[in-house]
């Protein structure tokens, strides 16, 4: 059985366990989930916790992580709403795919096939981030997100950017 760092990525050509830090280091392309939770016309961010090991205090899409070795998009994206926001009890809905590469420093690159997940929030919905993971969460406007990346993007993560600057209409459009 894999341990529990370990991640999916693929080496020649199949898709095998293998570290999580290993494949970050290697730039080894690998899956990988993003959910986005949407409250009318604003999105719940996470500043990433200054304890991560790569892109810490960053600002992020409300959760974003890999599936363990056998587990399913759908249900990652659920899982991690509770593990790193404290959610429950939302649907998300598959958006697409996105495959991106980007250096998040020290020598590691993100290199991942992302399942992009939108999921509507009631208005009360609670949020409960594990401090682990998440340093603060904020609610803000895709203009107002924007506005604030335009002034300051090294304040938030590169895949965050890219999903922003290069699929917008293919995770929002429509939701």
């Amino acid at each position: 059985m894999p341990a529990s760092s370990d991640i999916l990525a693929w080496v020649d050509g199949r898709l095998v366990p293998v570290d999580k830090l290993a494949a970050h280091r290697r730039g080894l392309l690998h899956p990988a989930i993003s959910v986005f939770v949407l409250r009318g016309d604003e999105i719940l961010l996470q500043q990433r916790a200054a304890g991560k090991y790569h892109s810490p205090l960053l600002w992020a899409n409300t959760v974003c992580t890999h599936p363990h070795v056998g587990e399913d998009d759908l249900t990652c994206a659920i899982r991690r709403l509770d593990e790193e926001m404290g959610i429950r009890g939302l649907t998300p809905t598959l958006r697409g795919r996105v495959t991106y590469r980007a250096d998040v420093g020290q020598g590691l690159t993100e290199h991942e096939d992302v399942a992009i997940f939108t999921a509507h929030a009631p208005a009360d919905l609670r949020v409960a981030p594990n401090p682990d993971e998440v340093a603060a969460t904020h609610w803000m406007s895709l203009d107002a997100l924007n506005a604030a990346r335009s002034q300051a993007p090294w304040k938030f993560t590169p895949w965050l950017n890219i999903y922003l600057d290069q699929h917008l209409q293919s995770i929002f459009g429509n939701s």
